[in-house]
């Protein structure tokens, strides 16, 4: 299907700590369809490491991760349901 764009899901969880912005991924991340993608955004230092460790053991795939003006970017990509 040439053309055709991916809707993502974005989630703010700029000025949560930790665990709050993984928790809050996981949550959201439960209630989408697999192969739909997730755009996170995150200011807890913690992050960079408890958001690719998360998605890694939760079978989805992080597709992208940046800074950007004083926070992370994550792009995530759903995997399949358990």
């Amino acid at each position: 299907m040439a053309g055709a764009m991916t809707t993502e899901t974005h989630l703010d969880a700029r000025g949560l700590k930790c665990p709050l912005p993984v928790l809050r991924t996981g949550k959201v991340l439960r209630n989408m369809a697999p192969g739909t993608r997730l755009r996170v955004l995150a200011d807890d230092p913690v992050a960079v490491v408890d958001i690719p460790h998360f998605c890694h053991e939760a079978g989805h795939a992080l597709l992208n991760q940046r800074e950007d003006e004083g926070h992370q970017v994550y792009v995530i990509e759903r995997g399949p349901r358990p």
